[in-house]
């Protein structure tokens, strides 16, 4: 968390959620109750923000000695997109969906690559959790390269519900997993697809892949038996990409 991710303050926390900017997380100083922070956390509650009570001295420490009044906004690089805008999207190119969903991906540098391939090949939006994830900050936009301008990003509550509306939505859902019962290049990855790519180091939540229609796995031979999240990512994007290229 750097400094250009924090807003500090309980009247610039406030103008920033009445502008309606994305917001991460708020932090709150447990025992703060007076009126401007009910507002704030009522607005908070309003735009489904997550919000964080935490001991003052956590604050002093995210502020680095700024004078926060009990109160600080963790916004976002930029602004989130809906699940509903990004299928609108899909569908004013007249292209079956192509969405990746981070199932608690920890690292701020994975999830920028995977925004720069995500926008190399196509995807017209990325789901990520609003808890227990990292979410669009400084460091996730200066990864990207740029890419976090162009790939739309959504924040989601529940990712198990949000999978079933989006199978109803007739999108195959397909997780990456070492044990997966297909090779990659062996399943039919054409068509409406979400792709699953779980955390660095667990994988996907029980709950997600239970919520799969297909694991597929990537072929090793080497001593690691995993890759990387954001180059596993890479190469199963690429291997969408392609079959969806070719069947035009």
């Amino acid at each position: 968390m750097t400094n250009e991710d924090l807003v500090i303050g309980r009247n610039a926390v406030t103008e920033t959620l009445k502008a309606g900017r994305s917001v991460n997380k708020i932090f709150v100083a447990s025992g703060s109750v007076d009126g401007s922070i009910k507002k704030i956390l009522a607005l908070a509650n309003e735009a489904k923000i997550v919000v964080e009570f935490v001991d003052k001295s956590k604050l002093d420490k995210i502020s680095d000695g700024a004078r926060h009044q009990g109160i600080i906004a963790q916004v976002a690089a930029i602004n989130y997109f809906s699940v509903e805008e990004i299928l609108e999207f899909a569908a004013s190119k007249n292209e079956p969906p192509f969405i990746i969903l981070l199932d608690e991906l920890e690292d701020p540098h994975n999830f920028g690559a995977i925004l720069r391939t995500a926008d190399a090949v196509g995807v017209h939006g990325v789901i990520i959790p609003k808890r227990r994830a990292v979410q669009l900050n400084s460091t996730v936009a200066k990864t990207s390269a740029g890419a976090v301008e162009y790939v739309k990003v959504a924040q989601v509550t529940n990712i198990a519900q949000t999978l079933k509306i989006l199978r109803e939505s007739d999108l195959k859902i397909v997780g990456g997993d070492m044990s997966g019962e297909k090779n990659f290049t062996e399943a039919d990855l054409t068509g409406g697809i979400v792709l699953v790519i779980g955390n660095e180091g667990k994988g996907m939540r029980r709950l997600t892949r239970e919520n799969c229609d297909l694991l597929v796995k990537i072929p090793m031979v080497g001593k690691i038996n995993s890759l990387n999240a954001s180059v596993a990512g890479a190469v199963l994007m690429y291997e969408i990409f392609n079959q969806r290229m070719k069947r035009g």
